[in-house]
């Protein structure tokens, strides 16, 4: 070993040890931990001191959308640096202003307003505190297989295992959402699915009390409850019963806006055919500004909107549209306009991965189901193709080795594989953990044989 070598080693250990002495995790158990050193990044990899390359498809945490260390992003929170570092949020200032622009032209037309968070989990929390004032009631209608942060209400609206340690929010309710390959409602079809979850809901909405209901919130796709891709006419028709009740329609963008899907906003892609599908309130953070400095916010609707032109709204951060965040934002969201950086995402989805992952499922009798769009895709590992019995954790943690054994950073949740990198994502880099995924999925089609 050089000495140059030496050194660099010596900087991952330190880090490492580090992290171990001092830092405290989350979703972990303290004392199992043994957390990759990330040194450095670019674009779709990253590394670590010793010179440890990673072709990065987990962006992070589905965050990272632009890439790592994209020169616009860089030099726009640099620039904002050099020239005022914070502000109060009752102050004007321009890079929130134009941040905030940025997004309403991408917004569905009547909302124009932005309440900047310093996350998605609070982006949420604030969503909800809208609803409940702009209907006068309490009651949120959520799915089990979701994800909404980890706040207060956020959590409790989540129906994965992270809400029941957390439940002290109040106004709860939870529904099963459409997923095919695991039907609630024995389903075959598509156009089955989406009737019976439709019928599902407006049944629960019924008995709970319409008029207690102040909002159904939604990640329109869920992420890491699994890429579940609505089938057609179900946003649609959760829209129809929310209208028909006056119930806010809050759409979770957090993790599926900003290109991950191909569109600016995942719901842009769902029901032309029925007049696309507005939302009353969106939510957002990650892809916005690929999590370079933490920010999220809620776009608003003008109606909702309104409600506060008299009447004090009673919520605030003190980071709110901060302006590193906020010129974060702007240098993004220029540059995967300029760049063509979400069309970008498309492509890959329906020219690469989307074709090269089915090939896969085809091939391996591990895979389940893959199903996605964009650069958002899950692949689905079953030891039973024909009782779809999910694979075990131990199996899983065997993948994510193997994986990262062979230069691949992978994002695993339960029984699945997400491909999720980042919108910049170049041909031969897609085509490179395609082949990485084979060789894997072989290792783990032994296993359950």
């Amino acid at each position: 070993m050089t000495t140059a070598q030496h050194d660099h080693a010596a900087l991952d250990a330190r880090a490492h040890d580090l992290d171990r002495a001092h830092v405290f995790h989350s979703w972990s158990a303290q004392g199992a931990l043994d957390p990759m050193v990330v040194a450095g990044g670019l674009g779709c990899h990253v590394w670590d001191h010793a010179g440890n390359r990673y072709l990065d498809f987990s962006s992070q945490l589905v965050n990272v959308n632009i890439g790592h260390q994209h020169p616009a992003v860089v030099a726009a929170i640099t620039e904002q640096a050099a020239l005022l570092t914070t502000i109060s949020p009752p102050t004007a200032n321009l890079a929130r202003g134009e941040a905030a622009r940025r997004i309403t032209d991408r917004a569905p037309a009547g909302m124009n307003k932005v309440f900047f968070t310093n996350g998605g989990a609070d982006a949420n929390e604030n969503a909800v505190r809208m609803a409940r004032l702009h209907t006068g009631r309490d009651k949120v209608v959520s799915t089990y297989r979701s994800y909404h942060g980890n706040t207060g209400s956020a959590v409790v609206a989540t129906g994965d295992w992270r809400r029941v340690p957390n439940e002290y929010a109040r106004g709860h309710v939870h529904v099963f959402g459409p997923y095919l390959y695991r039907s609630e409602f024995w389903a075959t079809t598509a156009e089955e699915e989406c009737e019976r979850a439709l019928t599902h809901l407006r049944r629960v909405i019924e008995c709970e009390g319409p008029a207690s209901i102040a909002a159904v919130l939604l990640e329109t796709i869920p992420g890491t409850a699994g890429v579940l891709m609505p089938p057609p006419g179900y946003l649609a028709g959760v829209r129809r019963l929310c209208d028909a009740h006056g119930i806010v329609l809050i759409l979770d963008e957090v993790m599926a806006g900003f290109g991950r899907t191909g569109e600016w906003f995942a719901f842009d892609a769902f029901d032309a055919d029925q007049g696309g599908v507005r939302p009353d309130l969106i939510t957002f953070a990650k892809g916005v500004n690929s999590g370079y400095v933490p920010v999220g916010g809620v776009v608003i609707s003008d109606e909702i909107a309104a409600d506060f032109d008299e009447a004090v709204f009673p919520g605030g951060l003190t980071y709110s549209g901060h302006p590193l965040a906020a010129a974060s934002i702007v240098g993004a969201l220029d540059a995967m306009e300029s760049e063509g950086i979400v069309a970008n995402a498309k492509r890959i989805g329906a020219d690469v991965l989307g074709p090269g992952l089915q090939a896969l499922a085809e091939e391996h009798p591990v895979v389940g189901e893959v199903r996605g769009t964009g650069v958002f895709w899950a692949i689905e590992l079953v030891a039973d193709e024909a009782t779809r019995e999910p694979v075990p954790a131990a199996l899983i943690g065997r993948a994510k080795k193997e994986m990262l054994a062979r230069g691949l950073l992978p994002f695993a949740a339960d029984n699945r594989i997400h491909a999720v990198p980042p919108c910049v994502v170049t041909d031969d880099e897609a085509a490179q953990a395609l082949s990485i995924y084979d060789d894997v999925l072989t290792i783990l089609d032994e296993e359950i044989r």
